[in-house]
């Protein structure tokens, strides 16, 4: 990109209709933040140390958990900055660094999603070949392939934006650089770029879908063919925390991103990117934490053996 006369830093303008409530959304979101870090590096530490969470349904669990800590990394701490000053300025460079960041983490939560879904087809649908199918090699590679393949595929689309032209308004109404408001501010075509976010975009976020909803038919298929009322009571308790975050997560990415957004007003796409970005990421840990017994047992022991070493 020639930067020439062209403009090396964008301003952004945030929450323009709240600026009055500033240091209220100050409060707010740092405490969310401060949430998201603390129950996601709970789940993160809990799987390390406990062996009852040893199993692959946990270990992909701690890799969601690093990647909702890096959604909202990547995004609200530029987000404060801008809702205490009004305003902020972001440079280039950094724009694009937050753009290609962004996305690589929010595809390879897509990624992880995915993966689960096949882990919970396994342990229902074939679980005496469970243990020897998802082995520690097998839950490994879904794990590398789920992070590497994200930034390799981000890395299609973010260098083309790198090489457009910014030389006339560098003002984007958000609070983070989102693709769609940044191609609005460049003066060169960026039709390709917008068809290429399609058709990439697509099959990145719908494939992985079709394959869940596929997994999730055999599932319950799988789970109607039990005869016990406790045994389907059983089996459905392993999927459903999966089942949850799958939906939470796939509402917000459609509305955010799939649904046109021409017609939308910028504070409507804010709210929905602070779904995305700050809501998700609590109420994955959250969902674990409250409805899953395990992860419930090996908090109740942590926190007794802590009351125990304070007492002596």
């Amino acid at each position: 990109m020639d930067l020439g006369n062209c403009s090396t830093e964008f301003l952004l303008l945030g929450f323009r209709n709240l600026s009055n409530y500033k240091v209220p959304l100050f409060i707010m979101f740092f405490v969310f933040y401060i949430a998201i870090l603390i129950g996601n590096l709970l789940i993160i530490t809990l799987v390390s140390i406990s062996h009852s969470l040893n199993s692959p349904m946990y270990y992909f669990l701690a890799h969601l958990a690093c990647s909702d800590i890096s959604i909202s990394t990547i995004v609200i701490p530029k987000m404060l900055f801008v809702v205490l000053k009004d305003r902020e300025t972001i440079t280039f460079i950094g724009c694009i660094s937050q753009l290609y960041l962004f996305g690589s983490s929010a595809i390879t939560e897509c990624f992880l999603l995915t993966v689960m879904s096949y882990d919970r087809y396994l342990a229902i649908c074939k679980p005496l070949h469970y243990i020897t199918i998802m082995d520690i090699s097998l839950r490994r590679h879904l794990t590398a392939w789920s992070w590497m393949l994200a930034f390799i595929l981000t890395l299609i689309t973010v260098p083309q934006i790198y090489q457009l032209q910014f030389c006339g308004p560098n003002i984007i109404d958000h609070f983070v650089c989102d693709p769609a408001p940044l191609l609005e501010l460049s003066c060169s075509d960026t039709s390709f770029i917008e068809l290429q976010n399609l058709i990439l975009g697509l099959p990145v976020t719908f494939l992985p879908f079709g394959f869940i909803v596929t997994t999730y038919v055999c599932i319950f298929l799988s789970i109607l063919k039990i005869t016990s009322t406790f045994g389907r009571q059983k089996a459905f308790s392993t999927c459903s925390s999966h089942l949850s975050i799958v939906c939470i997560y796939y509402v917000t990415l459609v509305t955010l991103y799939v649904l046109p957004s021409k017609g939308h007003s910028y504070n409507l796409t804010k709210i929905q990117f602070l779904l995305y970005t700050m809501v998700t990421p609590l109420i994955n840990p959250l969902i674990y934490s409250l409805r899953n017994q395990d992860v419930r047992t090996v908090l109740k022991i942590v926190f007794c053996q802590k009351k125990h070493y304070k007492g002596h």
